[in-house]
């Protein structure tokens, strides 16, 4: 069995997810990374997207509005601005974050505020 390290998920609300986990990919603001146990540690802004936490065959999706994360060789900690847990969205929620995206795409007056709101726009789309 692969080694195991922990993760947590957090929003200003609760705590969505604190597990131990064997791999996490996370939507970094340069890219896709996995983090295994024994990862260097790093700091990293995220984008929207989904995280995909697994525990040996089992696979959790949490989609994230953005946020930060902080790697540390025993455990992964992600602060996110806003996550829903993938198999609990329906059709409605996902619709009313596409809605919020695509407001917050109206309002953007910079380039990373509009490449952050049509990133959450495709991402939220795809799901």
């Amino acid at each position: 069995m692969a080694a195991t390290f922990k993760f947590e998920l957090v929003t200003p609300e609760r705590v969505l997810m604190s597990s131990d986990v064997s791999e996490v990919l996370v939507p970094g603001a340069d890219g896709d990374f996995t983090v295994f146990a024994g990862h260097a540690p790093v700091i990293s802004t995220l984008r929207p997207g989904v995280i995909v936490a697994k525990d040996g065959s089992r696979a959790t999706r949490l989609y994230v509005r953005g946020g930060f994360c902080e790697v540390a060789p025993d455990s992964l900690t992600v602060l996110a601005e806003q996550a829903s847990d993938v198999e609990t969205m329906n059709a409605d929620a996902i619709a009313a974050e596409v809605k919020a995206a695509e407001a917050a795409l109206a309002a953007a007056t910079t380039d990373d505020a509009r490449w952050a709101a049509n990133t959450a726009i495709e991402r939220l789309k795809s799901l």
